[in-house]
């Protein structure tokens, strides 16, 4: 089976973004993790955008053993050396040079004409390749380029020695059906560089960073580059943790896996959290405090009798502790009555209905019922103060 190689931009591209700056103590924390998580690049900074970013890259690249560790280098001498005195440590470093090649960023933020650009990627590439072994190359804003030009540009590239060819959705603009086109294009133009890899590298402006990276995957790529909890530029970059689940669930489908460890995703994510203040959403993906929580009571019941019927993945799979079956006023009794057994109370038929008549009435004002509310109503039932409650309306929800 081919294998996906995972790429984090956390350290970088993530980083970047508002809200989620890092020291280098904290990225090194960090980068301690992505190595047991198992990505198989960290690309851990740009280091000629401050002194502590290169200190920080260094750094990681000094303690980083299993993965590679890249360095992040605009096509310009100054960047590259940069970039190439960040990773000196290295056990496996990688330079990643880019240049945008939209007529757009050509004509008004490099104010470069298209055969000038060509000229300068070649000769930053080859000059960064007979200084480092790896060499990526990155053309800024590709999915809004010319395809012609664009297969230019990574001719070039490879002539130079990148062997590792990105094509970027910098500004979320594309969609899987095109993206996809694209690379196809790409890897048709390329054959003749042998070892070459095709990398997709997304944002999530328009929703679609996963849903792009699936279909650069399907059509050939081999690397992907993405955050841990989605987070980068604007609205975020290509969630890792999604990715890596989805070709793990849809394994047959894409034909593909990846070296990542699945049950550290979870601890990866908590840790981010820690580091930056900034928590996921509850209804994020794999991550989120509802990913594996259930309230209503047919899910809650078909749960408990097989949890395939509403989890297309296990939460210890991804390292989360365990499910969650959430007391609300959409829930069952067979989730209430599994509730009260974890709790220590075996409750007959007319109990579990007094217990139930009262945790319902409760989750109408209070929309959660907790386990200090079960206690309290349990006992409650038990010494008569509950015997007379009403019993509620039909549940649709119910499943019981």
């Amino acid at each position: 089976m081919d294998t996906v190689h995972i790429f984090d931009t956390t350290l970088r591209d993530g980083e970047q973004s508002p809200g989620f700056s890092m020291n280098r103590e904290e990225k090194l924390r960090l980068a301690r993790q992505l190595e047991r998580l198992g990505v198989d690049i960290i690309e851990a900074g740009f280091p000629i955008a401050s002194e502590g970013d290169f200190e920080a890259a260094r750094a990681v690249a000094q303690e980083v053993k299993d993965s590679r560790v890249a360095a992040l280098a605009r096509a310009y001498l100054p960047d590259i050396d940069a970039g190439l005195r960040a990773i000196e440590p290295a056990a496996k470093p990688r330079l990643h040079i880019f240049l945008a090649t939209s007529d757009l960023h050509l004509k008004y933020k490099l104010r470069l004409s298209r055969e000038a650009a060509l000229e300068q990627i070649g000769k930053m590439v080859r000059y960064a390749r007979e200084r480092c072994d790896e060499i990526e190359f990155s053309a800024e804003d590709a999915s809004r380029s010319d395809i012609d030009y664009l297969t230019r540009v990574f001719e070039i590239a490879a002539e130079a020695g990148a062997t590792i060819l990105n094509i970027p959705d910098t500004v979320g603009y594309s969609t899987p059906e095109e993206y996809g086109a694209i690379f196809r294009h790409i890897a048709e133009h390329t054959r003749r560089f042998p070892g070459i890899i095709l990398s997709a590298h997304c944002h999530n402006d328009l929703g679609l960073a996963v849903a792009n990276s699936l279909a650069a995957i399907a059509a050939g790529a081999r690397q992907v580059e993405c955050t841990i909890n989605g987070i980068g530029e604007r609205a975020g970059n290509a969630s890792l943790e999604e990715i890596v689940v989805a070709l793990e669930v849809r394994r047959a489908s894409f034909g593909v896996g990846t070296g990542i460890n699945l049950k550290e995703i979870y601890a990866t994510s908590r840790l981010l959290s820690e580091i930056t203040g900034v928590s996921v959403a509850p209804n994020k993906a794999v991550v989120g405090a509802n990913a594996f929580a259930h309230e209503a009571g047919i899910h809650q019941d078909g749960i408990l009798k097989n949890p395939l019927t509403y989890e297309i993945i296990s939460p210890q799979e991804v390292g989360v502790p365990a499910r969650r079956l959430v007391l609300g006023k959409h829930s069952g009794r067979n989730a209430l009555r599994a509730h009260l057994l974890e709790l220590g109370f075996m409750t007959n038929d007319e109990e579990l209905r007094l217990c139930y008549s009262a945790a319902m009435a409760l989750a109408d004002e209070a929309k959660q019922v907790t386990d200090r509310d079960l206690l309290t109503i349990v006992h409650q039932v038990r010494r008569g103060n509950i015997a007379a409650a009403k019993e509620p309306g039909i549940n649709a929800t119910a499943g019981d």
